[in-house]
């Protein structure tokens, strides 16, 4: 007998089982779907420094020209 078995053997009668409380697989589509939400957040953030391209002219206007980087 191999020493795996021989501990699995040894294991029988005290081994606790904790189930989840759902399934596994709805751990995977609730962390999915939170991935999901945070990348649309993120996307709504595209382009927002060329919306407000009035406001960062007259601001570099007011303050001086700023290196570009």
């Amino acid at each position: 007998m191999s020493f795996a078995a021989t501990i699995a053997a040894a294991e029988g009668a005290s081994h606790v089982v904790t189930e989840l409380p759902i399934p596994a697989p709805a751990y995977g589509v609730i962390v999915f779907t939170i991935f999901l939400v945070t990348a649309a957040i993120t996307f709504s953030f595209r382009d927002v420094a060329n919306r407000h391209s009035e406001k960062a002219a007259a601001y570099a206007r007011e303050h001086g020209e700023a290196q570009q980087h």
